[in-house]
């Protein structure tokens, strides 16, 4: 489970998902009329056994996969272990080519950026004058190119620019190699037309920094200098990118062959730099606003920049078991069971191995899929079509199951659910004295349906507690949005979160294999399973029927 997305939720949870007030729960008598589609079904419940679970957790939680840390050879250790698992029960393979053969894998491969600032690394000085960062002047780390300190002695005011088929600032002008000044935003005429548009209405220049910091690159320029009328306001309101530092999917900007390097500064920086020039300044500012013709002027200043930075980069994969549905009508809609199978890796010589955060999750999701797979072979198999799916990244913040949401196997409209398993091996001190119980969080908040499902599956089959604490919207520990699932809840697919609990040993060396109660997670397995059998073959889809504040 993640313990660093939990500090990017209070983000969230003013837009509307996060917002949403959860239905009263209804946990007495469960209507056993719900589950439409169960009959015939324990034969494959039963083949999730403590042996099997016992198998594999021994090797996802072993010494030799060195914790499992996203991008690491133990996390592509574990990834090639699921993978070879799905393998032998016959599963095809549906993820990106091979890098070396080309041919279909059973990996959904994920590159993992981020960038930030290096200690003092940020600077900008006019003459005996350095401002200060995010104050004077900020930058986006991931725009800039690393660069060293470097020193001009000229900067050349080029009006906005601008590089457009109706006005071009850089029209006639060499700006290789040179340092530039700017406006933010585009040429206004007394009645407010832009000399862009024609009109009142504002072009994309003024929309979208990219196009000056892509235009500036075009004509390569060395250094970009964008004077920022509310610089205030967006060093507030983009504060987070601009430290940078978190883990980002992908491999980043790739600034270095898209952006000229820039800085936006704020007027009084822009004044230093144009020292005794500011008369001519003016005038060749205003003469553009009145003609609507691009005009320069050459600055002579000191200036003196730098921009060092620190990028760290790592690759993961998703891996994907798919077992196809068997009815002609329902199979282009997928059930999805997730669960992630990264953990923290190494702290010097210790290993965190990760047995119940999330070898026991992803264990289960392993011995679900031999269960469908089996049902298949048998020719029982599910009539819509259920995704396995194990995600890397989660520890880095929930990453691998976003790159999924983001970039899905299968359209998320055709997502029928996402049932999550998270730390499903051991007992939290609540329930140390009867650890027959589980956590379920989330399965109310967008269908009432899929909580009615889970519910009679329970009363009918296993009769676990159903502990619906961290379910509530005021729950401190905010763990609706600290696993998996929560990447589909967002996109408004009902999803369920099956958790047992934090205890002594969580993101400590000591979450071991010897630890685990698989007995207990046996009886969970099987409430997953009927909860799974019933989304993937009931005559109709679940809908969500859960009012949403916005």
């Amino acid at each position: 489970m993640s313990r660093i997305y939990s500090l990017f939720t209070f983000l969230i949870f003013s837009s509307g998902l996060a917002a949403q007030q959860a239905p009263q729960l209804a946990t007495d008598s469960p209507d056993h009329a719900i589950l439409t589609a169960v009959e015939g079904a324990g034969q494959f419940a039963a083949t999730i056994t403590e042996e099997d679970l016992r198998s594999y957790l021994s090797v996802l939680a072993s010494d030799s996969l060195q914790g499992r840390e996203t991008g690491t050879e133990g996390q592509r250790m574990a990834a090639d272990f699921i993978a070879h698992h799905f393998e032998t029960l016959g599963l095809p393979k549906i993820g990106d080519p091979d890098p070396e053969t080309g041919e279909p894998s059973y990996f959904q491969y994920i590159a993992f950026t981020s960038e930030r600032w290096d200690r003092g690394g940020l600077k900008l000085k006019v003459g005996d004058t350095e401002f200060g960062v995010l104050k004077d002047f900020y930058a986006y780390p991931s725009e800039n190119a690393d660069r060293g300190e470097a020193e001009t002695s000229e900067v050349l005011f080029l009006g906005y620019g601008i590089d457009d088929e109706k006005y071009s600032d850089y029209a006639g002008v060499d700006a290789a190699g040179k340092t530039i000044l700017i406006y933010a935003g585009e040429p206004m005429d007394a009645e407010g037309r832009s000399y862009v548009t024609g009109d009142t209405t504002v072009s994309d220049w003024s929309k979208n920094r990219l196009l000056k910091l892509e235009a500036a690159h075009k004509h390569g320029v060395e250094r970009l200098l964008v004077i920022d009328p509310d610089i205030k306001r967006n060093i507030s309101q983009n504060r987070m990118e601009l430290f940078g530092g978190r883990m980002k999917m992908g491999w980043g900007e790739n600034p270095e062959e898209r952006f000229a390097n820039s800085f936006f500064i704020s007027s009084t920086v822009a004044r230093a730099i144009v020292g005794d020039a500011f008369e001519d300044f003016v005038k060749v500012r205003d003469s553009i606003k009145t003609t609507g013709e691009p005009a320069q002027l050459a600055l002579k200043t000191s200036l003196v920049t730098s921009q060092k930075k620190l990028v760290n980069q790592l690759t993961g994969s998703n891996v994907l078991g798919y077992i196809e549905g068997a009815d002609e009508k329902l199979k282009d809609e997928v059930v999805v069971v997730s669960a992630h199978y990264d953990h923290l890796g190494m702290r010097g010589n210790s290993i965190f191995n990760g047995a119940d955060d999330n070898g026991s999750g992803s264990s289960m999701v392993m011995e679900l899929a031999q269960a469908f797979a089996e049902a298949k072979k048998a020719g029982a198999g599910p009539r819509r079509s259920v995704l396995f799916l194990l995600v890397s990244g989660e520890e880095k913040g929930l990453l691998g199951s976003e790159f999924y949401s983001e970039h899905p196997v299968f359209p998320l409209e055709n997502t029928v659910a996402d049932v999550n398993v998270d730390m499903i091996g051991r007992t939290d001190k609540k329930h140390r004295d009867d650890p027959n119980y589980i956590y379920v969080i989330g399965a109310d908040r967008l269908s009432t349906m899929l909580h009615k499902i889970n519910e009679a599956a329970n009363q009918q089959f296993v009769n676990l507690e159903l502990d619906y604490t961290y379910n509530a919207e005021d729950d401190p520990n905010r763990f609706y949005y600290r696993s998996d699932h929560y990447n589909f809840a967002k996109h408004g697919i009902p999803s369920v979160f099956f958790f047992s609990g934090t205890h002594e040993d969580y993101h400590r060396p000591t979450d071991t294999v010897d630890k685990i109660m698989f007995d207990k997670m046996v009886k969970i397995g099987q409430l997953v399973f009927y909860t799974t059998w019933e989304l993937a073959n009931r005559d109709e889809r679940i809908q969500v029927d859960v009012p949403q504040e916005n």
